[in-house]
Parts: C-alpha cells; structure tokens; sequence
C-alpha cells in the first residue's frame, strides 16, 4: 500500500464521515457521466460559463436551490461550504445542521458536506447532471475534497496561498502546503480514470488593492504546485479589479505566463483556464448601480476571454443573496454574453511590457531561493516578503507593500516593500501616482480606493 493511500485510509477515520469504500467510489468516478465534469465543458463549450455561489445547510433547501437554479440556465452548479467544515468542526456542523432541519430555519452559511456524506450528497450532484464547483476556503480540506470527489463534484476550488493568507490569522502556512499536496495527488489519481478534474485557484485573494503583479505570482505558483503532482486541468482566476484596462492586462500576462512556466516544467500538455469573478469588493448600497457594475463586470470578462464568469447580486450590500437574487444575475449575465461579439483585441503595451517584467523578477526570486521543492520555495518567499498580499490578516504576511488608485483607477505600488521588482518598474508605478500629498491624505486615498464601488 502506497504512503498516500495509508494517509488516505487514516484521514476518512472520522466519526462524522461516511465509511469510505475506495474501490466503489473508483468505479463510481470511472462511469460518472461527463457532463459532470467541468473540464470536459472547457473543451467543448463554445461560450463562456456562467455560475453564481450559494449553499445552504439542508438537502431538501440544497436541492430546492439547485433546481431554481437549472431553471434559471445555470452552466456551473455551486456547493458553497459552511464556515464550521471550514474549520474542520464537523460538530458544531452536526448540531447546526441538524437544529436547521428541526426548526426549518438556516443555521449554517453553506453545505455541511462531510456531515451529510457522499452517499447521500452523491444522488443530488448526478441527478441535475451539470458540473458542480467546491468553494469552501479550507486551508486543510483533504477529508472535504475526499468526500466531494465521491461525490461526484470534480471541480476543487482552493489552494494553500489562496485559501489561507485571506481568511487565516494563524494557520501554519507549511502545514497547507502539505494539506495541499494530498490534494491534488488525490485529484491528479482520479483524473486518470475519466476526464480530469479540475483544480481551481482563487485569485481575488483579500480583493484589496491587490497589485496585478502579486495577483498572478501566486496564481503561477498554486498552478506549478498542481500541475507538479500530475493534475492535468487547472484554471486561474482573478477578479475585477476596477480598472478596465488593468483587467485586459493582467488577463494577457497571466494566460501567457502560465503557458510559460507550464512548459517550463514539463507540463504543457495541461489545459489552463481563465476565470474572472465579478467585482469582490464593498458592493454600492444603490441596487441599479450594483447592476450596472455587474453588467461592466460582464462586458470586461468576454474583453478578457475568460472561459468561465463567477458571478455576484445586487444584493450583495445587504446580507447573503437569495436564490431568486442569485438566478437574476445569471440571466442578466447570460444575456449580456449573447450580445457581446466581435469585440475588439484592446491592448495597452506598455503596461503589459512593465507587468511581464514585474512577474519576470518575483518568479525569479522565488525559484532562486536555496530550497530543495517548490513548495519549500514559496513558502520561505513569503515568509521573506517576496511575495507579500496588501491587507492579509496572516501573521506570516510582510505587509508591507502598499498600494493606491491612479487617476485611472489602476492599482499602483506605491511601497514595494521585499517585492524584487526592478527601479525602472518601480519608478513607472509611481510615475502615475500624485505622491505629493502629505501622508494622511494618502491615507485617505486608499480609504477611499478600497470602497471605489460605494461612491
């Protein structure tokens, strides 16, 4: 018995989880019809995918939601996770889930799925017969991703830099590394049986100023971790950052450099794709705005060629969007997609030219550090600041970098902190900045950047 699997047989020990038959589920993933699989639509779908979020404690509410939204023309189901299994406390999921089914009332954020278990999870997710995404924000998820592939959900969102330096305070950055690794040995097994599963990056990160520049090193690094343990599918994100030529830009670098350093280590036999998630910041309180940044959001990601739009609710400025909300927007959004064609290839080269070489350097720094693996590579270029997120709550972030909006709404580096970027792309960051103010108007500024959408 391989080492992987004796820690497999250990993780699925859990009280709270059915009793894995490993054999079954395989023969399971082996016959599982295609169109569950999202990296089969990839390949064959002639158009941009469209999936909302949404996840609710219940099956009967689960199911209810997912037929609302196959009526709605949803291409990509979500299972949006509660935040106790995020925490791998699957009790407290236990005792709130079932306090939700006694009094009909939601007393989870999400789908409890390891307490629910996949024999029971698996007859929802293959009647509806469509792709299904796991989000879940889980620096440990290997018992999650186990359940959710027997499942039948073969697509994994996450990874250990972007499921952890946005939401974790303390949780040991090594330890995800780790946790991550199974991961996607798991995945990278199962691909091997039908059509690949695919792994997900979630690149909006805090969605705070985040420079383009950081967005896609660690975009680059979560895709060279995945493709390195044999996972054959993986998609990039990143989210609507305000700017819409910043948001051409980065889509340009990003979708080039991952094919580069994809072949770089041997893999470019591996499909890469692009998602772009509708606006992750402080949504407007006014619901006509929110529509109408929903709809930019929209134009910009067929702009950008994204294979696959995540989208939000003009409801986002009050609470957790309702299933009505939520299926709105899908409409509104595929709509706008049947009228967005022929648009033309827009392109700023300058900044492309200063983002590839700003990518160029940090890439660099990263795989020149002493370390034996990958993974130990970036894991000590954060802890160095090499790679540093603005405003992460992770004490192992450097924060030290800042950043503010030019007058063209592009995020600009305006404090590079241990970012090994070059003088001359340092000097043309803040070229575009007004640095004269005194420090609390810059301040001010930023306070004012990070709610742009409010305004």
């Amino acid at each position: 018995m391989s080492l992987l699997q004796e820690e497999r047989n250990i993780i699925v020990q859990n009280k709270y989880a059915d009793n894995f038959d490993f054999a079954e589920i395989e023969e399971f993933i082996k016959n599982a019809s295609k169109n569950l699989f999202i990296s089969h639509h990839f390949k064959n779908s002639k158009k941009m995918l469209v999936q909302p979020r949404g996840g609710f404690p219940t099956y009967k509410k689960m199911f209810s939601l997912y037929e609302f939204f196959v009526g709605a023309d949803v291409d990509v189901l979500p299972c949006t996770i509660d935040s106790n299994t995020r925490l791998n406390d699957y009790a407290t999921s236990a005792k709130m889930l079932k306090l939700s089914e006694e009094n009909e009332v939601d007393m989870l954020n999400g789908y409890p799925l390891v307490n629910h278990g996949y024999r029971t999870t698996r007859k929802m997710m293959t009647h509806f017969d469509k792709p299904i995404s796991l989000r879940h924000g889980t620096p440990d998820a290997r018992l999650l991703i186990e359940t959710a592939l027997a499942s039948g959900i073969f697509e994994i969102e996450g990874g250990p830099i972007t499921y952890l330096l946005p939401y974790s305070k303390n949780f040991p950055l090594d330890k995800a590394f780790m946790y991550w690794k199974y991961v996607e040995r798991v995945c990278a097994n199962y691909s091997k049986l039908n059509e690949p599963i695919n792994r997900e990056s979630f690149g909006p990160l805090t969605a705070t100023l985040v420079p383009p520049c950081v967005t896609i090193v660690i975009q680059l690094c979560e895709m060279l971790l995945s493709l390195e343990e044999g996972v054959k599918s993986f998609s990039v994100s990143f989210s609507q950052t305000g700017s819409m030529i910043q948001d051409i830009v980065t889509a340009k670098v990003l979708r080039k450099m991952a094919k580069v350093y994809a072949e770089q280590i041997g893999c470019g036999d591996a499909r890469i794709n692009l998602v772009y998630h509708q606006w992750m910041g402080a949504f407007p309180s006014n619901k006509d705005f929110s529509e109408s940044l929903i709809n930019t959001s929209t134009v910009i990601a067929m702009m950008v060629k994204a294979d696959k739009i995540i989208t939000k609710t003009r409801d986002e400025a009050f609470g957790i969007p309702t299933r009505e909300s939520n299926a709105k927007t899908v409409a509104n959004t595929q709509y706008t997609l049947r009228m967005l064609h022929g648009i033309p290839d827009i392109t700023d080269e300058m900044e492309e030219e200063i983002l590839t070489e700003e990518v160029k350097s940090i890439m660099e720094a990263v795989f020149n550090d002493k370390a034996d693996t990958l993974w130990r590579k970036v894991f000590n270029s954060i802890k160095a600041g090499i790679i540093d997120v603005p405003y992460s709550p992770h004490i192992i972030n450097h924060n030290e970098v800042v950043t503010v909006r030019d007058k063209n709404k592009n995020i600009r580096i305006i404090k590079r902190g241990n970012l090994p970027i070059s003088e001359r792309c340092f000097e043309y960051e803040k070229s575009k900045c007004d640095l004269n103010k005194d420090a609390s108007s810059i301040v001010t500024d930023i306070i004012h950047d990070i709610g742009i959408m409010q305004w």
